[in-house]
């Protein structure tokens, strides 16, 4: 008897385990949601740190409409996904006020049925003893039939007993769950209404500084096209040096000449296996920092008709920051232009890794580095207080975009 109790106790936990497979789903999905906006309130809180580190300096208002355009991308995505969460936990509250009905109603059945069934027994057991039911059999194998019987009858009893326990149980549960969503969409609802507000204040004073830039875009316009001549300009001396190591790693090697790729050594190849296996797990280039700018040609946020190609990524962080190594490599150069702060460039096989901004450089060429080993400080701008470290990620000239290699970025 015991064995059956156990064996319906278990019955009963896989089919309410069945039962709750989509409140499970869902609440996967809402831990999901709930880490992606954590992170959204972390780079507001890094966004106005750094703002209120570069307060007293007079930025640009280039560089002012960046920071205006990035804070109302991040706070527009922490609106969405907290609208996803309210959403979510709306089609929860649902399912439950649902399933607290049908577990109510099935509940009243089951004490019901259970009723009905202890008066049959105690009636049962006043019409006739159940010795005087067993003497009445006509032979052995019907008075064995009939014990099973009462046993089964009492079996059955007590699993309708602990049928009502659990569903008594599950309805508990699932108004306590109930209540808890109810509080927590009730508190999404509110910060979703602060974050609107602030929102709000940052679109205005964004318009208010695009219109006063538009009384002069053409001024704006050719010191955005400087920019990028600039840019370009660094960007095709990286390509030109790139070219020549690999000239010179397949000379070495032996092979023929216009190669794109590094003529690899054993160890080099192990090396560049390991980098691609930590994709997506490399760790940021600094300690703290929010991109700016991403990877790949975009309109700028001021004139719309120009394009803005960016072979890598600009990461904002505070001042005095220094600039780590993303993997284990070897320095391949340390890139000095004429009106360029320093540049390095890490070599991990086949891949390179570029940090360009510097203020001092702590490495020379043919140094081994380690995974988060300094290789430098990002230069601060002593006119707007800026600390703008720009990283670039490539597989010999072919550049890569670093948010698919960097944790989280």
């Amino acid at each position: 008897m015991k064995i059956n109790t156990v064996t319906y106790k278990i019955i009963l936990g896989i089919v309410f385990l069945l039962c709750n497979s989509l409140g499970f789903s869902q609440s996967n999905k809402q831990k999901a949601l709930e880490s992606r906006r954590q992170e959204l309130r972390q780079e507001i809180k890094k966004i106005n740190a750094l703002r209120l580190d570069n307060k007293s300096k007079e930025k640009s208002q280039l560089t002012l409409i960046e920071d205006f355009n990035y804070k109302i991308n991040v706070l527009s995505n922490l609106i969405k996904v907290t609208n996803q969460q309210a959403n979510l936990l709306t089609r929860e509250i649902s399912a439950n006020q649902k399933r607290i009905s049908n577990l109510r109603d099935e509940l009243k059945q089951l004490k019901a049925n259970y009723a009905a069934m202890i008066v049959k027994s105690y009636k049962s057991k006043n019409k006739q003893s159940r010795i005087m039911f067993l003497l009445s059999s006509y032979n052995f194998k019907q008075a064995y039939k009939r014990l099973q019987y009462i046993k089964q009858y009492a079996e059955h009893q007590e699993k309708q007993g602990l049928v009502i326990k659990a569903k008594a149980l599950d309805l508990q549960d699932t108004n306590t769950r109930l209540l808890k969503q109810q509080e927590a969409k009730k508190k999404l609802i509110a910060e979703n209404r602060v974050v609107q507000k602030t929102l709000e204040v940052e679109r205005k004073e964004q318009q208010t500084l695009m219109f006063s830039i538009k009384k002069n875009l053409s001024r704006y316009t050719a010191q955005i096209k400087q920019k990028q001549r600039e840019a370009n300009k660094i960007d095709k001396e990286i390509d030109r040096i790139i070219k020549a190591a690999i000239a010179k790693s397949n000379k070495k090697a032996g092979k023929k000449k216009g190669s794109a790729v590094f003529a690899l050594t054993a160890e080099e190849k192990v090396l560049a296996s390991n980098f691609i296996s930590n994709k997506g797990k490399l760790p940021w280039p600094v300690e703290k920092g929010l991109v700016r700018l991403g990877y790949g040609s975009q309109p700028h946020p001021i004139d719309r008709s120009l394009t803005i190609k960016s072979n890598g990524v600009r990461i904002a962080t505070e001042k005095g920051a220094k600039v780590r190594a993303v993997f284990d490599g070897e320095v391949s150069e340390i890139l000095q232009m004429k009106h360029v702060n320093p540049i390095v460039m890490i070599r991990h096989g086949n891949y390179l890794t570029i940090y360009k901004n510097l203020s001092e450089v702590y490495v020379k060429k043919g140094d081994k580095v380690k995974t988060k080993a300094t290789i430098g400080e990002v230069f601060t701008n002593p006119s707007s207080g800026e600390t703008i470290l720009s990283f670039t990620l490539s597989k010999g000239v072919s550049t890569e975009n670093p948010a698919r290699w960097i944790y989280k970025m």
